[in-house]
């Protein structure tokens, strides 16, 4: 299920269209009370500055927020190629009939991966599910027989990594799923259009400042979006620790 903070663009225009209303309505209301007069002007300028001052620092905020997941997801992208080429290595473990199973299961498995990354339809990525946890659990289960049949310390060893390779796909996927709350979206929507209400009700007439600080907002709230959307946004995730490790394994 996709939503409005997943496509950027509507984010941006829907933002643009709505702060400039709001300061337009603001110079309305300003000019059917008449103009502001000068004990309440000091007043005004306060309350302005205050609320501008607060926009900002949400508008920081968030794009840390944004920042930090979006680093998240790329710690976690390079962390999931560490994990499938170590257990790749440590396949050479395992019986060579078992060994030559897990490495072709662990090469399929990493096109899914790559696949997880960069596609953008929904249709295919339950697919890519689908497939994901069909390939984890024939990969454990080979691992998990040779390690009740035979326990040794590389049987062990194998078993240990192949945990590591589901792991890190889970923690990808809680990554890609831990995204701005939209409570923080409905705030700082709240506290934008009130700010241009404010700098609106403190004009003599509509100017062209309105567009300036409707622009600035609204390209804020779209690189908050485009970082915080992993997959419909145009900063994205490149797979290339994954892309590495695939080439690497096809070298004959």
């Amino acid at each position: 299920m996709t939503s409005v903070v997943d496509h950027p663009l509507i984010i941006f225009l829907a933002s643009f269209i709505v702060l400039l209303l709001s300061a337009y309505v603001g110079a309305f209301w300003r000019q059917r009370r008449g103009p502001l007069k000068e004990a309440e002007k000091a007043d005004h300028s306060i309350i302005e500055g205050t609320a501008l001052t607060l926009l900002s620092l949400l508008i920081g905020f968030t794009f840390s927020m944004a920042m930090s997941r979006y680093e998240q997801r790329k710690n976690y992208e390079e962390a999931e190629a560490n994990a499938i080429g170590t257990e790749y290595v440590r396949a050479g473990l395992l019986p060579d009939t078992e060994a030559a199973k897990v490495r072709e299961d662990l090469r399929n498995y990493l096109d899914q991966r790559l696949l997880f990354y960069t596609t953008r339809e929904e249709q295919q990525l339950q697919r890519i599910d689908s497939d994901t946890t069909r390939l984890q659990k024939d990969l454990w289960s080979v691992v998990q027989a040779r390690a009740l049949t035979q326990p040794t310390s590389s049987t062990s060893l194998a078993a240990a990594g192949m945990n590591d390779v589901l792991n890190s796909e889970g923690y990808t996927q809680a990554a890609w799923w831990n995204r701005i709350p939209t409570e923080a979206w409905i705030l700082l929507a709240a506290i934008a259009i009130g700010t241009a209400l404010l700098i609106g009700n403190g004009v003599h007439r509509p100017s062209g400042l309105f567009l300036v600080i409707s622009l600035g907002a609204s390209l804020c709230f779209f690189l908050i979006a485009d970082i915080d959307s992993p997959r419909t946004g145009l900063i994205r995730v490149q797979p290339e620790n994954l892309i590495r490790l695939s080439d690497s394994l096809r070298v004959p």
